[in-house]
């Protein structure tokens, strides 16, 4: 039996050389690294994470820091990786224009573009603790699909979120009714917008949604048959109908997937990639709605999650 050679092209060889390259470049883990975890003030509710976070990395040195207590950015290591929690950490890691790789956790995409601007630092990226406006407008869908008019209240500091909203809207044939709430001691936004729309999609903004302005926002939708959505679990315990949020869980596994990254891939923000849903039975059987298990919510929702 004889074979025959076969000859390779040198553009094509080249081509081959620089395609295995990436490749291994792509698939080489990124080496241990030591993980700086800080937030402003007690940092005794970072010892579970940090905890659960240690299990998942073994093979990484890893230490939480009070955000007073914390070195010089331009002393750290070239393998540290900062991973700060709240507004206060991630004001003061502004302060100094280079550092080490930074992930941020617990901010809003609100509070993240008051802070930011539309600024990018490079090897820097903020884990939004919103849930993703997509995923809660399918639920919203989901639950309602006799709703097409979908009323958002926003402020000037939110007002950019609408975009957002009404792109992911666009894909799902649902539309985005949104109204400034600019004084949130008078109603008549809110009363007007529910005339407006078949159902109200709560943003992340505690400057509108917060514990002063949940009766209000509450009595006044549930009094015109109108359900609200989000923003949160706790406003859903509080009284709204549903919502898609992250726990800790969630945000480990997101974030295990950006520390196994060059942070040269990081993206500027993210939301987190896995979610569950918390339903209010009882809101739901006062507004005639069949709400199913959390669990299978999240299901459906999980089959139609885009990478």
């Amino acid at each position: 039996m004889s074979f025959q050679r076969t000859r390779v092209h040198p553009r094509y060889r080249i081509w081959l050389c620089r395609a295995l390259v990436t490749l291994c470049v792509l698939h080489t883990p990124v080496r241990a690294a030591e993980l700086l975890l800080s937030t402003a003030g007690d940092t005794s509710t970072l010892q579970h994470f940090a905890s659960a976070l240690a299990k998942s990395r073994p093979a990484d040195r890893l230490r939480v820091v009070p955000l007073n207590d914390m070195p010089p950015l331009d002393q750290l290591g070239d393998d540290t990786r900062l991973i700060l929690f709240g507004k206060p950490a991630l004001n003061w890691r502004l302060t100094t224009p280079k550092g080490p790789p930074t992930l941020v956790l617990q901010v809003s995409k609100t509070d993240a573009r008051e802070i930011l601007g539309k600024r990018h630092p490079a090897e820097f990226s903020v884990l939004w603790q919103d849930p993703a406006p997509r995923r809660q407008l399918r639920l919203l869908k989901l639950l309602l699909p006799n709703a097409p008019r979908v009323g958002v209240l926003h402020d000037p500091h939110s007002a950019f979120l609408i975009e957002e909203l009404h792109q992911a809207a666009s894909e799902l044939g649902l539309k985005i009714v949104a109204s400034s709430w600019q004084d949130t001691r008078d109603n008549k936004a809110v009363i007007n917008l529910l005339r407006a729309s078949d159902v109200l999609l709560a943003i992340a903004d505690d400057d509108l949604y917060n514990s002063m302005t949940a009766k209000t926002l509450l009595l006044t939708s549930y009094s015109q048959q109108h359900a609200l959505i989000g923003p949160s679990a706790g406003f859903v315990r509080a009284g709204s109908l549903a919502t898609t949020y992250s726990d800790q869980s969630d945000q480990l596994a997101t974030l295990n997937q950006l520390l196994d990254q060059s942070p040269a891939r990081w993206p500027a923000g993210a939301y987190s990639q896995t979610f569950k849903v918390l339903g209010n039975p009882q809101v739901a059987r006062a507004l005639g709605i069949t709400l199913p298990s959390d669990a299978e919510l999240a299901r459906h929702l999980s089959q139609g999650e885009t990478p």
